[in-house]
């Protein structure tokens, strides 16, 4: 009975990482490769929508036009509207060139802002790189209209209910005042007049890092009161490519007050076309893996805030805004607005000292922690404080790993010595087995006695196992949501720890040259580099230094166990794969320690040595 709850055991444990292991790798890369079929069709069509030319005049489909507000009510923010020439601009470059811009340059942050719309719609993170190539293209972030992936910040006002004043929008264009270029403590300052008396002025500033504060101001010096609404916007146009859909989000997210975190996927709001809120203390914006534009109002401003998604022309759009609370301007006064955008990388330092400085609500959500926040969040600050001290990840995890094992050295010690006092009573179970041979309740109940005499408990070799899994699992997380893990390299061929280990045992890692994890539908199967199969020794190793398990599909289950995940966690970052064979060595020391010092055998090589040996027949009877 006991050996087939084992077995039992033993399946389900393997199921379990089975599980595990589509729900992490196999179903995002078929979702990825789904996406990028998708991603091809798409310019496809858009290539050969360029090829015809547009007729003399023609302008893109703008969003669909809201039905007017009742009297007292908000207007609607600007929809996904865009400004491209007749043409989509065939380059971001060329994009970028068809409007007078000011140059933004600051330590971490290159671009500019365009005159016409007075956008934020430009900007590269030059302290980061599209691959470990420190020579490869800056990563880009924001693009403008008319460019092959528009994305971009808006700030202004929208008329209320009866206004009929004119108002600068998306084709507005701005005069420049002041400072010639906007950096870290140099604002520039747009202005604007409507000609009918309204005065318009935006000052933007940015600091050392990822911050712009817009300060919106309009003089109202006509003869009549006027009645605005200040709005911001994060629009984008196309659904980009996503990496890890099951285990990270990107699309729109943010914090809206007694809302609570809102996580909506690209497919969600196009399904759902618009999702509104009403509330204080929030942020919204829409976030990639390492990279995130967001709004970032006052803790205590009032908010109409939105998420929705449209389409221009053939092209999907997704738009994050809010509205706040109605300004009266009366003749000879006036009113201002300040909004801020967080538009940058997703360091973990950073993103918390907005939070702190700002006061912004539960801002470190905007990386996404997963469902074991309470893990996962504290590993990363413990790994981040052994980088600073030995400057290398790698070696972070490494000393991450030894502090988790003092952390549960208790209970593994536990563990190990009812695993020793199993191993010591073998003989005794042997006899039970074959005195009981034919009477398995019997059998069973002489080795609970055994064991409750012995105070032994049969389960406790799978304990260490349980207690890897949230740990496992918080590392993957790091390993692959935050952005210090991106290109961080380790000792050797490990360049990046978030990345699989780029050398390849079926190309004998590099000899021949060919890539064989391009090879359809099995090609992600030999995947297989040297840091794998290192882990796949110490796990053998680890499984071979406990007695043989007397089921014979239990055994087999356990010897083939180590080559499974071998290839199983090949695809996994190296990062994690390191963790996991290092994690085995340990276990390795410290179980034969423990054994050695409860008077148990160490079978290590007697069990090696009996998988490799020759079965005897026994000859049969004359």
């Amino acid at each position: 009975m006991n050996d087939h709850k084992n077995t039992i055991l033993a399946v389900v444990l393997s199921a379990i990482v089975l599980i595990v292991w589509q729900y992490f790798v196999g179903m995002p890369q078929m979702e990825k490769q789904k996406q990028q079929q998708a991603q091809q069709q798409a310019q496809q069509q858009t290539q050969q929508r360029q090829q015809v030319p547009p007729a003399p005049g023609q302008q893109p489909i703008p969003a669909p036009a809201a039905a007017p507000s009742q009297p007292g009510s908000a207007p609607p923010v600007p929809g996904q509207a865009a400004t491209p020439t007749s043409a989509q601009a065939a380059t971001r470059a060329a994009a970028v060139g068809a409007s007078p811009r000011i140059r933004v340059e600051t330590p971490s942050l290159r671009g500019s802002i365009a005159l016409k719309g007075g956008r934020i719609d430009d900007l590269s993170l030059i302290k980061y790189r599209e691959t470990v190539d420190p020579k490869s293209p800056a990563i880009v972030l924001l693009s403008p209209s008319g460019s092959p992936e528009p994305f971009y910040a808006e700030f202004g006002w929208v008329a209320a209910a009866g206004t009929t004043a004119k108002l600068p929008g998306p084709d507005t264009v701005w005069t420049q005042q002041g400072s010639r270029a906007l950096g870290a403590g140099e604002p520039v300052t747009l202005a604007y007049n409507n000609g009918e008396g309204l005065e318009f002025r935006r000052t933007i500033a940015v600091d050392d890092k990822y911050l712009f504060t817009v300060k919106d101001e309009v003089a109202n010096k006509a003869s009549a009161p006027v009645s605005l609404y200040p709005y911001a916007l994060i629009s984008r146009h196309g659904t980009p490519q996503t990496q890890g859909f099951y285990i990270l989000h990107e699309g729109l997210v943010g914090v809206l007050g007694d809302q609570n975190l809102q996580e909506v996927s690209y497919s969600t709001i196009e399904s759902k076309k618009t999702m509104a809120f009403d509330v204080t203390k929030a942020w919204l914006g829409i976030t990639d893996k390492y990279w995130a534009a967001t709004l970032l109002p006052d803790p205590s401003a009032h908010l109409k805030a939105r998420f929705s998604s449209g389409t221009l022309g053939n092209t999907k759009t997704y738009q994050t805004d809010y509205l706040l609370d109605q300004q009266t301007i009366a003749p000879g006064a006036s009113g201002s607005a300040n909004s801020r955008l967080f538009a940058g990388a997703k360091e973990v330092g950073v993103v918390s000292q907005y939070e702190r400085d700002l006061n912004i609500d539960r801002f470190d959500l905007l990386i996404d922690w997963g469902w074991f926040y309470f893990i996962t969040k504290p590993l990363f600050l413990v790994m981040d404080y052994f980088y600073r001290l030995t400057g290398n990840f790698g070696v972070a995890i490494l000393l991450v790993t030894v502090l988790i094992k003092i952390v549960f050295f208790p209970l593994a010690n536990k563990s190990y010595a009812s695993m020793a006092k199993m191993k010591a009573v073998q003989p005794q179970m042997v006899e039970i087995r074959e005195r009981y041979a034919t009477d398995k309740v019997k059998q069973q109940q002489a080795l609970m006695e055994l064991y409750k005499q012995e105070k032994i408990n049969p389960l406790a070799g799978c304990l260490p196992i349980v207690i890897q899994i949230p740990v496992f699992f918080a590392l993957y997380k790091v390993l692959f949501v935050t952005i210090e893990m991106r290109h961080a390299p380790f000792f050797g061929w490990i360049h990046d720890l978030a990345a699989p280990d780029p050398t390849n045992l079926f190309n004998l890692f590099g000899l021949l040259p060919f890539d064989p994890s391009q090879i359809p539908v099995f090609g992600q199967f030999l995947a297989l580099g040297i840091w794998p199969i290192i882990m796949g020794v110490t796990m053998f190793v680890q499984m071979k230094l406990n007695p043989s398990p007397p089921d014979p599909t239990q055994k087999m289950i356990f010897d083939w166990m180590p080559l499974i995940f071998t290839f199983m966690l090949a695809s996994f970052p190296a990062g994690l794969v390191i963790y996991w064979a290092w994690n085995n060595s340990l276990s390795v020391l410290q179980q034969s320690a423990i054994m050695r010092k409860h008077g148990a055998k160490i079978e290590l090589f007697d069990n090696i040595k009996a998988l490799f040996a020759k079965k005897t027949e026994t000859p049969p009877p004359r």
